[in-house]
């Protein structure tokens, strides 16, 4: 007969530890080890089963590699992210915060892939009744979309067996408990558990599993690390407070581009594409306005453009202010520095705010030359000329260096009617109209910007 034991598990990163320590060992998080109780032999039974994959070796050479086929979701914004569609056999796991249209989403996409291939929607938090009712308000007819309000993993393993269907929706991984494991619903072992028992049966069945995943408040998907090394693809679902635009995000795709991004808004009848997001998130002036500077950057294979504010006001502070919404902190004291050696400018006794308009965040080296100029356009009061989109990396010795994808950048800008850009020198596309202006120190952008 088994025999229990007591194992403490890092509610953090899934660190497993004999006996409760303070600290946990592997990440280093206070007071986070939490006692479950489990059966020697169902426990280790139920691993094996769920992360094994039964199949003998083959040489490299001999494997069929083609083309994988690909299937539309019905949202064009996430095929883009997806990689240019749903591939069979993939686990997909989604994580947004609460209320942003994670459900909804899942809803779309069965609709979408629905007309096509059998589906099974698996709800753990709302009842059938509840998912019929935001059906009804989507208009999403159903057809072909078998609903189950289950969260017992031994029951849905059946369900699954039964029914065979081609896709998976799991809303969300959070509520599912296997009765391998002695821990209740959403502690680390039974995330890690159900989320490994799903990835396999996606491979071993061919079935594409979508698994939402609640986020903490720090913003990252919550339960162990690990859940995220185990699916193929994950997505980010963000959105400002109040706004209507939500944002989907590849952080890692083993069938794509990661980094892709997705622009949707949110309408009473669900999420609409927005097909051409640049015009989204670019501020309409009557005229030009000091520390405003469009930027071309680029989000996965998609360029965008996007607005860069700055404001630059004298601080009755002893320590002034440095605030970043979209953008790095950490990055903006460094192009601080930048415009104290190289650009003759010193905040040192000013307060100075960024933000990227819109709500989107920006990560890439590229932004560095778009924000220097909005914050020395603010300081000095003096607005860049109309219909000029800025993009380029700063490096500490003041040289402007050289960027990726910058041809799709110059034709994003001259789509939406730009006529001017300021770059790092290099070899550039020669546009009817479009005047380029190559820096290779900061100190020309700065005098390509500002020419009287």
């Amino acid at each position: 007969m088994s025999r229990e034991r007591s194992l403490y598990v890092c509610q953090d990163c899934g660190g497993v530890s004999p006996k409760w320590l303070g600290r946990c060992p592997d990440c280093g998080a206070w007071n986070s080890l939490v006692e479950q109780r489990v059966e020697r032999d169902d426990s280790r039974r139920g691993s094996s089963s769920a992360y094994a994959v039964a199949s003998a070796p083959e040489f490299l050479h001999s494997i069929a590699a083609d083309a994988t086929e690909r299937q539309s979701t019905g949202l064009q914004e996430l095929d883009r992210v997806l990689g240019g569609g749903l591939v069979a056999g993939a686990a997909i796991l989604l994580g947004g915060e609460p209320g942003i249209g994670k459900s909804t989403l899942m809803l779309q996409i069965a609709e979408g892939l629905g007309r096509e291939r059998p589906v099974l929607y698996v709800t753990g938090e709302e009842s059938s009744a509840q998912v019929a009712l935001r059906a009804r308000r989507l208009q999403v007819r159903g057809e072909g979309i078998r609903v189950v309000a289950e969260n017992h993993w031994e029951v849905i393993a059946g369900i699954l067996e039964a029914e065979k269907p081609a896709i998976v929706l799991v809303d969300s991984i959070q509520t599912l408990f296997s009765d391998s494991l002695q821990s209740a619903p959403g502690s680390v072992a039974q995330v890690r558990e159900c989320a490994a028992r799903l990835v396999r049966h996606a491979k071993s069945s061919g079935a594409s599993v979508f698994l939402v995943g609640h986020v903490t408040k720090e913003g990252a998907i919550a339960g162990p690390r690990v859940l995220e090394h185990m699916v193929d693809t994950v997505l980010y679902f963000e959105g400002e407070a109040g706004s209507p635009y939500r944002l989907i995000r590849a952080i890692k795709n083993r069938f794509g581009a990661a980094n892709e991004l997705g622009v949707f808004e949110m309408r009473e009848r669900g999420l609409q594409e927005v097909r051409n997001p640049s015009r989204l998130f670019l501020s309409q002036h009557e005229r030009p306005v000091p520390g405003s500077v469009v930027l071309a950057t680029q989000e996965g294979t998609r360029p965008l453009l996007v607005e860069v504010q700055a404001l630059v006001t004298p601080s009755p502070l002893a320590n002034p202010r440095r605030v970043a919404i979209g953008l790095d902190p950490n990055r903006l004291s460094l192009l601080l520095a930048i415009l104290h050696r190289h650009g003759g400018s010193f905040f040192f006794d000013q307060d100075v705010f960024v933000n990227i308009a819109g709500g989107i965040r920006v990560d890439e080296p590229a932004a560095d030359l778009a924000v220097a100029m909005a914050l020395l356009g603010s300081f000095r009061n003096r607005p860049l000329p109309d219909g000029t989109v800025v993009f380029g990396e700063l490096g500490l010795a003041g040289e402007v260096r050289p960027v990726a994808a910058t041809d799709t950048r110059l034709q994003e800008a001259a789509k939406l009617g730009f006529c001017r850009a300021i770059l790092p020198r290099g070899e550039h596309p020669k546009m009817a109209g479009f005047t380029t202006l190559p820096c290779a120190r900061f100190q020309d952008a700065v005098d390509a910007a500002f020419a009287s």
